[in-house]
């Protein structure tokens, strides 16, 4: 009996503290009116939504960054026709100042990824 108790309790707790997680979430929601989504939580859609599990999800989206990364590195673009196009760019060297001091400081010149978003998209957005 007294774990029946303490299971229902624990039980009890747990929903409760769900419930409260739930609750922050619509409160940061609202004053923020940004939905913020975490790679596991962008695993476990894909998973529920392809009806696959999460290991087979997190290894399809593994597979995916790994790609992308690959062609970039070698100085190409992936285009997903509606969705957008992943490119490299270069940014010029350029002055800079520090926030602290406001010395002026050199900024190297460097290669940045870059996402311009199709449009279909874009007009979802």
């Amino acid at each position: 009996m007294l774990r029946l108790k303490e299971s229902i309790s624990k039980s009890f707790f747990c929903k409760n503290i769900i419930a409260s997680k739930n609750l922050l979430y619509l409160l940061l929601f609202k004053k923020s009116n940004k939905i913020i989504m975490n790679k596991a939580e962008l695993i476990a859609k894909m998973a529920d939504d392809a009806g696959v599990t999460k290991t087979q999800a997190n290894a399809a989206l593994d597979s995916f960054t790994t790609a992308v990364t690959k062609t970039l590195k070698g100085g190409g673009k992936v285009t997903l026709v509606g969705f957008g196009t992943f490119s490299v760019s270069k940014r010029a060297a350029r002055n800079g100042r520090n926030p602290q001091t406001g010395s002026v400081i050199k900024i190297k010149a460097k290669k940045v990824a870059k996402f311009k978003a199709g449009k279909e998209l874009s007009s979802k957005i």
